[in-house]
């Protein structure tokens, strides 16, 4: 089991680091995490939502995705509160306190779903959440220690010495476990830059106060093309090649391409943006307010689990206003799921499944929605129209969302993107050429193809009058080899198989 001193210190790549070693081994390995709180979601072929981070390590499995691999996730929606999804399906809102008293409820769930994926296994490898030693939170347990006590697991205790404090954080941590200090095998320093052998002295201070060895110190990947778990990295402008909004908006000789990301409180699936965020001459920016949104190329607002109290932040910081005069200046606008909904006129939450209430979106699609309780989940094959990038064009991804958009009035809006049965999943706001530029979708990973991509980024470059390019192919299969490569040359992996009495194979 990998469990980390903090949240955001690389624990679901280190998982997945693992389950490509075991597996290119011949083990028959799989994923595991009992529960998981993240905006950032995938939809099995089954129709099951589950934490985006579990979905990767299935596929370092070579595995399809299954909700028992992560049986509990929660999607906050405010504060205090989160929507909560049990074996892939959604169950309601719930306050913290009113999750606390259910855990015992969950914990059945949990322990349900890991002996019935664990059967026939070689090895499980399970990834804990946040931090073992948070005490408030220890007597509620059941993803961290409590698990691994149930499945049984040795631990892997890992710190992101990038951010600096990671020694006295494993001190720390070791210091307030208690009993469960008794499963901790070791220690892995991840995130590492320089010379290791300067961290010698620490090493070994460390090992003689805690008597827990370190097993590992992974480099920092830079440019590792795979998905976060979470917005943590986005929303600091630290994921590869998303830029803080101080990033000027001008590019290198003028040959890059300049693509607003409006940081939304609430944002959701912001991994849509992976297949362009490594575009050699593309540069994301992330843009918070009016004063930081510029002249770029174009502007995506992603998806968002509370578009309402999103709404009332665009408003308030003038990003409201700045992107109606954007699309009025020629500007092109992108919304994916809850982006989609922030374009349209009006958008309705009668049930208060977010926030409640009722309010004016944006007005640049003539669109309505109205979020109800039934939450469409599902994978999809789709066709985008030529109005998006100029001849039809395959695309994949899923569906994850709660609301019902429709126009307002008939030819007001144009269809852009159709499932292969032709139901409609994005329209746009059509110009005399027939083209749009003003556009929205309900499809998450739509960038994902790589023909598609090209032709978005292509349309945007003619525009600019940059030099139209090729681009890369988009494939996480080759960088989840390279990331097990590091991990595997960096970490003590016979240790790791003497620990689960493959003693090497």
């Amino acid at each position: 089991m990998v469990q980390g001193v903090a949240s955001n210190v690389g624990k679901s790549l280190l998982a997945a680091a693992l389950c490509r070693i075991f597996t290119r081994r011949g083990l028959r390995t799989a994923p595991f995490k009992a529960q998981n709180m993240a905006l950032n979601s995938f939809v099995t072929d089954d129709g099951k939502e589950m934490g985006r981070a579990q979905a990767l390590q299935a596929q370092a499995c070579g595995l399809d995705a299954d909700a028992r691999m992560n049986p509990i996730l929660l999607k906050p929606t405010g504060q205090t509160g989160s929507q909560v999804i049990v074996m892939g399906a959604p169950t309601g809102q719930m306050r913290a306190r009113e999750y606390q008293t259910h855990k015992s409820t969950l914990w059945k769930t949990v322990k349900r779903a890991y002996l019935s994926l664990s059967a026939g296994r070689d090895v499980m490898v399970l990834e804990g959440a946040g931090s073992p030693a948070e005490i408030n939170l220890k007597p509620y347990d059941i993803v961290n220690m409590r698990m691994a006590r149930f499945a049984d697991a040795h631990v892997l205790l890992a710190a992101d010495i990038d951010r600096g404090g990671a020694f006295a954080a494993l001190v720390g941590t070791m210091s307030l476990l208690g009993r469960d200090r008794a499963r901790v095998a070791g220690y892995v320093l991840n995130k590492f830059r320089g010379d290791a052998s300067l961290l010698t002295p620490a090493l070994d201070a460390v090992s003689r106060r805690t008597r827990k060895p370190f097993l590992g110190i992974v480099p920092m990947l830079d440019d590792l093309r795979l998905s976060e778990e979470d917005s943590v990295s986005f929303k600091r402008g630290e994921s590869s090649r998303i830029f803080s909004s101080s990033a000027s908006a001008d590019s290198a000789n003028g040959q890059n391409l300049d693509i607003a990301v409006v940081d939304l409180p609430y944002i959701s699936n912001f991994t849509d943006l992976d297949a362009l965020r490594h575009e050699p001459d593309v540069r994301l920016r992330r843009v918070g307010g009016a004063a930081e949104l510029g002249k770029p190329h174009a502007v995506i607002l992603p998806g968002s689990k509370n578009t309402l109290a999103d709404l009332r932040v665009l408003c308030k910081n003038g990003l409201a206003a700045s992107l109606v005069d954007f699309v009025g200046g020629g500007g092109t606008v992108v919304g994916i799921c809850g982006g989609l909904q922030l374009l349209g006129r009006t958008i309705a939450d009668p049930e208060g499944l977010e926030d409640g209430g009722e309010a004016a979106g944006l007005g640049l699609l003539d669109l309505r929605t109205r979020l109800m309780p039934e939450k469409r989940l599902r994978r999809v094959e789709g066709k985008a129209m030529s109005a998006l990038v100029g001849k039809p064009l395959p695309v994949v991804g899923y569906e994850i969302h709660c609301g019902i958009t429709s126009p307002c009035h008939a030819d007001s809006v144009a269809p852009v993107l159709k499932d292969m049965c032709g139901g409609i999943l994005g329209w746009g706001r059509p110009e005399i050429d027939g083209r749009v530029r003003v556009w929205g979708v309900y499809l998450h990973g739509i960038f994902d193809k790589d023909e598609f991509r090209q032709a978005f980024l292509n349309n945007l470059r003619h525009k600019a009058q940059l030099v139209l390019r090729g681009g890369i192919v988009y494939n996480p299969e080759s960088e989840l080899d390279r990331l097990a490569d590091a991990v595997e040359q960096h970490i003590e992996m016979n240790k790791i198989y003497q620990l689960i009495n493959h003693y090497g194979r």
